[in-house]
């Protein structure tokens, strides 16, 4: 592939890391939590779990926790790679430490590519969208460019056939069912779409829709209206799709969030708007009938609702984000000094 530029020689490599974990930031995470914390070194990049910021009633296992904050990781690595710098990443490296997930380490440099610089510039449009799709059917080469974004990743994708879509409206409604009688569960979705949640974290109102929307698949309930304005569209043409794996450690949960990332930024390339179905991950039950849906040949890490948003219809905002201040310690050594790029 034809590159565009090469590094900057003599940029300190910390800054450079540093930048990468600030990009990182506009990652997804459920519900906005953003629960990760990177401390810049002077020639690595560690991502540690923030349980501040976790959600004890809605992911108890951490499950999501680790997947949004393996979202972040991957956005760091886009961001390195539009940098012209080559990384290697090493998952929970500390077993002792199980909140230490992930180093990255520089390995060396190379020209940047296009598709380095558009993935990075998809980091900036990237947004949740929780309008219903237009009657556009996605195309199988549009499905097979995200499958092979999760592969790269470690992960498998599968479109869910029209039966599978009904088994999947079903269980959505059973885990809405499940968090709608749990009052610690409804407490915590509360506290993060207009509680007493940290400033730049959070589900606005401006991102939910003002009504139900009319779809196949139940949309959450924030159980708090929104002011998201939505026509009167059915989300019919959308396709549904489930990132799995063949194990479900620690580990598989961090190369889920990496595919989630790769996937997504894939389909804002490609113009497709991305809803994340999280909650049957969220509730055991639920959980099993995706592992039934795929035949017992692996377990779901997540739902993606994948269709065309009206372009007649404004989108929702970009969702708030923390100051980097409050996501990112940098050491002393690397803001000293630092090996250059």
């Amino acid at each position: 592939m034809t590159s565009t530029s090469a590094p900057t020689p003599g940029r300190p490599l910390a800054a450079a890391l540093a930048e990468a974990a600030e990009t990182a930031g506009h990652a997804p995470s459920i519900h906005n939590t953003q629960p990760w914390r990177w401390r810049v070194g002077t020639d690595a990049l560690d991502l540690y779990a923030d349980r501040s910021r976790s959600l004890p009633a809605t992911d108890p296992d951490g499950r999501m926790l680790l997947t949004s904050c393996a979202a972040a990781l991957h956005h760091a690595q886009v961001a390195l790679a539009a940098e012209g710098l080559l990384t290697a990443v090493e998952l929970l490296p500390t077993p002792a430490e199980p909140d230490h997930l992930a180093r990255v380490t520089i390995t060396g440099t190379a020209p940047v590519t296009p598709e380095a610089v558009r993935l990075v510039q998809a980091i900036g449009m990237r947004h949740t969208d929780r309008r219903p799709t237009i009657e556009e059917e996605l195309t199988a080469d549009q499905i097979e460019q995200l499958r092979q974004a999760a592969a790269a990743q470690g992960v498998h994708l599968h479109r869910l056939t029209p039966d599978q879509t009904t088994e999947l409206a079903v269980a959505v409604s059973r885990a809405e069912d499940v968090a709608a009688a749990d009052p610690a569960l409804v407490a915590e979705t509360t506290r993060w779409t207009g509680g007493d949640r940290p400033d730049g974290t959070g589900v606005p109102a401006d991102v939910i829709p003002d009504r139900r929307p009319q779809t196949d698949v139940g949309e959450r309930d924030f159980a708090v209206p929104g002011t998201l304005r939505i026509g009167g569209e059915h989300d019919k043409h959308a396709a549904y799709v489930v990132l799995f794996s063949d194990t479900d450690e620690p580990r598989d949960w961090l190369r889920a969030g990496q595919a989630m990332s790769a996937a997504w930024l894939r389909a804002t390339e490609l113009g497709i708007a991305v809803l994340p179905f999280s909650q049957v991950i969220e509730v055991d039950a639920t959980r099993q009938l995706l592992r039934r849906m795929l035949a017992d040949l692996g377990y779901a890490h997540l739902v993606l609702r994948l269709g065309i948003a009206d372009p007649d219809h404004v989108g929702p905002p970009r969702t708030p984000r923390l100051d980097a201040a409050h996501t990112i310690e940098i050491d002393p050594a690397a803001r000293a000094a630092g090996p250059a790029v």
